[in-house]
C-alpha cells in the first residue's frame, strides 16, 4: 500500500494464457538500464516472489476453494520472464483472483499510468483490477472515479487527508444494490486500514455497516484485537440490504513492528531475514521473503496469519508490497 510502484515499462508484444488471441503492448517492461547482473537478481528474486503468492494461494484455498487471493502492485508477475511478450504465466494468473494497484491516474505520472494501464487493460479480461487512487485534491476524486469506471476497474480514490487508509468517504463510486456474490461483482471497494479515527471496535463495525460499498478492505485486527467471525459475518450486508465482500489486507513482503508475530529482540538483521529498512515506515522491514521463517508467519500452520484470516471469516486477503522483490536481491 506504499505507493511504491515500478514504472519500468517498454514496447511489446503479449498472448494470453488462456487463448491465442494477441494484443499489443508499448512502454510494458523492461529493465534494459540495469545490468546484466542486478537484471538477474531481479528475475530470480521475483520468480521466488511468485512462487510465494502461488503457495499462499494454495494453502488458502485447500481451508477455503472459494478464498480469494488479491496482489497490491507487482503487475508483472502475471507475465513470464516478467515480460509481456512471453504471455501470462499461467500458474501465478491461475492462483489470484484479483490484481490491486495503487495512485493509477495520479495527476503528476502521467507517462506511470499510460505505462501501467497499457498492461491492466489486458489483465482485466481475466482478473479483476483493483485501483487506489491518490489525489491531492479532493475535487478530483469524482473524475478519477469516471476514469476508472470506463476502465472496467473497481476504484477507491482518496485524498491528502486519507492518504492512510483512515477514512470512509462518504462517496461511493458505482453506489448500488447489487447483491455481490462474486469477485466480477464488485464495482467498488472500501480502503480501511488505519483505525485511528475509532475510539472502539463496536464504533468501527457500525461506521462500515453504514456503508453500500460493494468490498470492504479492513485488516484482520483492531489495534491488538483480532476479529470475530461473528463481526465479519455481520458487516457482510450493505446498508441498503445487498450482500458483500470483506477481505483482509495481508503484509508479505515487510515484517511489521506492531504484529502479534514481532519479538521484542527482534531488529534490523537479526533474525538475518529482517533485511532492509523500509524508507518512511519506521515499523517496518523489508524482509527475505523466501526464508521459511517467513513463510512459516504468513502461511502453512494454525498460528499462520492466513489460517488466522480464514478462521475469522474472511473472504479472501489482499497481499501487501508484492513489489518487494524489487527492493531486495535473492541470496
Amino acid at each position: 500500500m506504499k505507493n511504491l510502484v515500478l514504472a519500468i515499462f517498454t514496447s511489446l508484444v503479449t498472448q494470453p494464457f488462456c487463448n491465442s488471441d494477441s494484443f499489443v503492448l508499448c512502454n510494458t517492461y523492461n529493465f534494459n538500464h540495469l545490468t546484466s547482473k542486478t537484471n538477474l537478481n531481479i528475475d530470480t528474486s521475483a520468480k521466488k516472489m511468485r512462487n510465494f503468492v502461488i503457495e499462499i494461494s494454495k494453502y488458502a484455498k485447500e481451508i477455503n476453494p472459494d478464498f480469494l487471493i488479491i496482489p497490491q502492485n507487482g503487475i508483472e508477475l502475471c507475465f513470464n520472464e516478467l515480460e509481456p511478450s512471453n504471455g501470462f504465466h499461467s500458474n501465478y494468473m491461475n492462483s489470484i483472483d484479483g490484481i490491486g494497484v495503487e495512485s493509477l491516474f495520479k495527476h503528476d505520472s502521467t507517462e506511470t499510468t499510460n505505462n501501467r494501464l497499457k498492461s491492466l487493460r489486458i489483465l482485466k479480461d481475466y482478473k479483476k483490477v483493483f485501483v487506489s487512487d491518490y489525489q491531492q485534491k479532493g475535487l478530483l476524486t469524482r473524475t478519477v472515479s469516471s476514469k476508472n469506471k470506463k476502465e472496467g476497474f473497481a476504484s477507491f480514490p482518496r485524498d491528502k487527508e486519507n492518504y492512510d487508509y483512515i477514512k470512509i468517504p462518504t462517496f461511493v463510486s458505482q453506489e448500488n444494490k447489487n447483491d455481490i456474490l462474486t469477485i466480477n461483482d464488485v464495482k467498488n471497494y472500501l480502503y480501511l486500514i488505519n483505525y485511528s479515527n475509532f475510539e472502539s471496535k463496536k464504533q468501527l463495525l457500525e461506521n462500515i455497516k453504514n456503508t453500500n460499498y460493494d468490498l470492504i478492505l479492513i485488516d484482520l485486527f483492531f489495534f491488538k484485537e483480532q476479529f470475530t467471525k461473528e463481526e465479519i459475518n455481520s458487516i457482510k450486508v450493505k446498508k441498503n440490504g445487498g450482500s458483500r465482500l470483506v477481505i483482509s489486507y495481508l503484509n508479505i513482503g515487510s515484517a511489521e513492528k506492531f504484529r502479534y508475530y514481532w519479538k521484542s529482540k527482534w531488529k534490523l538483521g537479526s533474525p538475518g531475514w529482517l533485511e532492509k529498512k523500509y524508507e518512511g515506515y519506521d515499523d517496518e522491514i523489508w524482509v527475505k521473503f523466501w526464508r521459511r521463517s517467513w513463510r512459516k508467519i504468513i502461511y502453512g500452520n494454525n498460528n499462520s496469519y492466513i489460517k488466522k484470516i480464514t478462521d475469522a471469516g474472511f473472504d479472501g486477503a489482499y497481499l501487501d508490497n508484492v513489489e518487494a522483490y524489487y527492493f531486495l536481491k535473492f541470496d
